[in-house]
């Protein structure tokens, strides 16, 4: 019994000193890359002497490129404990519970993060996202802060800008940015913040001073499985990352928006229903095809904003917008600037013509979305609704026949097409999405998206409006690995023969 104890002893005296090490060594890592040691996540980039994070993948664990990247001279690896590196290795181990959060802190300490001094806020939800980042890029601008944006349609600040190719970019390189952006002179950063970067730690070694949650609506079930998981990847933006010390402006009109602010009881929520009781109150005084006229009540004051956006979920936008700029400062008069704010590309955006016919561009690619956007101009006075819209492909199939019922219950014409096919057959998607569209006025279908456009133009009425969904800003399709040129924005100059002005 004596020897058991005693040895129970030594075991964890073995494994405190381990511990000890392991610690130390970190320690002695952050030091080494804060004064320029290069870190990789990809062991074919690998130099002699650099440091090596075998990240988990969602497909691949990093760590079996773990031989590789000694091969290549790493001469530290980070890595999950219980990893053993192959016999007669020279390199130092550096057990980590996460390796993704290991890189953010690794990140921080290489480009200095925390020592710039900029305002950090991080946009997340499932719609919205895009247009409320431009909104704060407009109000915090013309209340003279230097802006820098990272977000779907591109990453950008005053002299500098680069189309995205994901709405979040990876931690090392979103690190870069943030510096570069510092060197530039930039003092509030504001970014979109996918769930997807929410749950692989892209965002770590940040620390936000601003949330925002827009709604949680169905999306990227392919990837989360079950709406909890997608809500609690998007929580983690508020509840962690790295501190729970930050502003939160939740919009409780959504339901998983006032399970949020239950664990946020010092967040600013925002909504247009008064049962909702939010602190930010949200009052139309019109909504018309010439804009939004807003009353705005919060913290014992009001304030109205017209804007020449159109829609509630606009209205909502600007909501969320305004209460993040209250958050960093800004008076409620520095917000009337939003007055000038005229809205984003791809977000409704009208196609202007010699013809005169009412074509938006739209990058309504879920069931809500596709909801919010065609409810907004079916309560206009239009004489009809036409919308063309597909599915992407490889993503969450349970959504598609709901956006066949999104556009059924607000179109006079559905026009089924293809999106984004990427590796999936486009007719087995349409497919898919058919059982939405029965009961629908009319409905065409076209695989071909080019030709679903012009049918779509071809079927218009003076007095009708088309909204071309789900692409918006993009200026591609991705069909079997390889992306093509295609803006539907540039389509429909070119199928009405007219030259393309912006």
């Amino acid at each position: 019994m004596e020897e058991r104890r005693a040895g129970g002893f030594l075991v964890d005296a073995r494994r405190r000193a381990e511990l000890k090490y392991m610690k130390d060594m970190w320690t002695k890592l952050v030091r080494a890359v804060a004064k320029g040691l290069m870190v990789r996540s990809d062991s074919r980039q690998v130099k002699p002497g650099e440091a090596f994070v075998a990240v988990p993948g969602v497909g691949v664990d990093g760590a079996q490129y773990i031989p590789a990247a000694l091969e290549q001279g790493a001469e530290w690896i980070v890595a999950v404990p219980g990893t053993v590196l192959p016999e007669g290795a020279q390199a130092t181990l550096v057990e980590h519970e996460n390796p993704r959060a290991a890189l953010g802190s690794l990140a921080a300490a290489y480009f200095k993060t925390a020592e710039h001094g900029m305002h950090m806020v991080g946009v997340t939800g499932t719609n919205g996202k895009t247009t409320i980042t431009y909104m704060l890029e407009h109000v915090l601008s013309a209340n003279s802060h230097r802006v820098g944006v990272i977000g779907t349609v591109n990453c950008r600040w005053p002299g500098f800008s680069v189309d995205s190719s994901m709405t979040t970019p990876d931690c090392w390189k979103l690190h870069e940015i943030i510096a570069n952006m510092a060197e530039a002179g930039v003092d509030t950063v504001v970014m979109e913040v996918s769930s997807h970067a929410l749950d692989q730690d892209r965002v770590a070694g940040i620390a936000f001073d601003v949330a925002v949650l827009t709604n949680v609506t169905q999306d990227h079930l392919d990837y989360h499985k079950t709406m909890d998981a997608y809500f609690e990847a998007k929580a983690r933006l508020f509840t962690e990352l790295p501190r729970q010390a930050k502003a939160c402006v939740i919009n409780v009109d959504d339901s998983y928006g006032r399970r949020l602010a239950e664990r946020c009881p010092e967040s600013v929520t925002y909504g247009l229903e008064a049962a909702h009781q939010p602190s930010m109150m949200g009052q139309m005084q019109s909504c018309t095809s010439c804009g939004i006229h807003l009353r705005v009540e919060h913290g014992g004051q009001s304030w109205e904003i017209d804007s020449p956006l159109i829609g509630l979920y606009n209205a909502a936008n600007l909501l969320a917008a305004q209460g993040a700029a209250l958050a960093l400062g800004v008076k409620p008069r520095g917000l009337k600037t939003l007055e000038d704010f005229h809205g984003v590309p791809g977000r409704l955006q009208r196609v202007p013509n010699e013809k005169g016919l009412h074509v938006f561009v739209d990058y309504a690619h879920t069931p809500d979305a596709l909801e919010n956007v065609l409810s907004c101009v079916r309560d206009l006075d239009f004489a009809r609704v036409l919308a063309v819209f597909g599915c992407g492909g490889n993503r969450d199939r349970a959504k598609r026949p709901l956006m066949g019922e999104a556009v059924c219950r607000y179109a006079d014409v559905a026009v089924l097409t293809s999106d984004n096919p990427r590796f999936e057959d486009p007719e087995a998607i349409m497919a898919d999405a058919r059982p939405g569209l029965t009961g629908c006025v009319q409905v065409i279908e076209k695989v071909d998206r080019r030709e679903a456009i012009a049918a779509a133009l071809g079927a218009m009425l003076p007095d009708d409006v088309l909204v071309i969904a789900g692409k918006g800003h993009e200026n591609y399709q991705e069909v079997k690995g390889e992306r093509h040129h295609f803006n539907d924005f540039e389509v429909v100059k070119e199928i009405l023969g007219e030259a393309v002005t912006c």
